[in-house]
């Protein structure tokens, strides 16, 4: 039986980094439970794509996940398949595939922690911060695939830092608070990424895993003093 898109990335980041003991895509949910969800969540969710959104919603010691994405973004993925090639018809839908799927993953890890202040802004941009990180190595992996027996090229990674990063228009936002969570978090993240991409297999590997054990804060500070260091 041919694997999904889904479960091959799903187990991606379990390999990469712990089992989640579920499997995510029981998590998938329609437009109908989409927009009842949205409601739901509150006024600044308005704001965020209708195109792929990630619900969590904490009951006792059970965390509820819900994933959504459109038809719309399902059927270009089956159109232009990234597994058959990436680029510029299908990377922005893989990336908003990809970071939906890790926040689900790293929400549910963080909750087996026993972390349950999931409403908290410092939850809210440790799952980005750490969606933007991981999306960027899953990008690096497809280009990589495609580019044998050629090593992965400076302009493949502007290319990926272009999309995943200065694309993004934080400014967007209305709701000052998301402004600030995006702004802030996609800094962060093209930052650190510049940092792995100086690093060979086993370091990166064993870079993320330490990043990833770190809270939002943590990751912030580790990303900060790299940024030192490297200006001295």
């Amino acid at each position: 039986m041919n694997e999904t898109l889904f479960s091959q990335i799903q187990k991606l980041f379990e390999r990469t980094y712990a089992q989640v003991g579920i499997n995510l895509e029981d998590c998938l949910i329609d437009r109908t439970r989409c927009a009842q969800l949205s409601v739901l969540a509150g006024k600044s969710a308005r704001e965020l794509s209708e195109l792929a959104r990630t619900f969590l919603r904490c009951a006792g010691e059970q965390l509820y996940v819900g994933i959504y994405y459109s038809r719309w973004l399902i059927e270009q993925l089956e159109q232009h398949d990234p597994r058959a090639g990436l680029g510029d018809r299908n990377i922005r839908s893989l990336i908003m595939f990809v970071e939906e799927l890790n926040h689900a993953l790293h929400a549910a890890l963080q909750f087996k922690r026993g972390i349950r202040e999931i409403a908290s802004e410092d939850f809210a941009r440790n799952l980005e911060l750490q969606a933007q990180v991981d999306t960027y190595l899953v990008l690096l992996l497809f280009v990589a695939f495609f580019r044998k027996p050629q090593r992965i090229s400076r302009a493949d990674r502007r290319w990926l830092h272009f999309h995943l990063f200065v694309r993004q228009c934080p400014d967007a936002f209305r709701d000052a608070n998301l402004r600030g969570r995006y702004l802030e978090t996609s800094q962060l993240a093209a930052t650190y990424t510049h940092y792995l991409d100086t690093l060979n297999g086993q370091r990166r590997l064993d870079e993320i895993r330490r990043f990833h054990s770190l809270d939002y804060s943590g990751k912030r500070e580790r990303i900060l003093a790299l940024m030192e260091s490297t200006s001295k």
